[in-house]
């Protein structure tokens, strides 16, 4: 079964940046449409950005801007720079396919506070 590990997040201030990766195993990783989620203490995890195979994307309205979504088939990697982050953008993220989820991963967590 395909699974995700991600990487990337840490403590950044207020308006500061952070590149997420989320490697794919497996060979077919090319053919899902990819999603970041996010969950915050207390939440239910929520769809941040998705991207499909060609690279179309799509992002959720709090995004506004800010993150973008990408992918490298050849690396299995999807990836989310982040910037201008907000503390409301601290959470835990994720990565999985946006259809017929796999088990989930141990996603990264991402904390912004000064």
């Amino acid at each position: 079964q395909v699974q995700f590990v991600e990487s990337g997040g840490g403590l950044v201030q207020p308006g500061g940046s952070l590149r997420l990766s989320c490697v794919a195993s497996g060979n077919i990783f090319s053919i899902y449409v990819m999603g970041w989620y996010r969950q915050a203490p207390g939440k239910q995890r929520e769809l941040v950005a998705a991207i499909s195979s060609g690279g179309g994307t799509n992002y959720a309205n709090f995004v506004e801007g800010r993150f973008t979504i990408s992918r490298d088939n050849a690396k299995n990697t999807v990836y989310l720079q982040m910037n201008s982050l907000k503390p409301e953008d601290t959470a835990v993220y994720y990565c999985n396919r946006l259809y017929n989820q796999v088990t989930w991963g141990q996603g990264t967590q991402v904390t912004v506070s000064s």
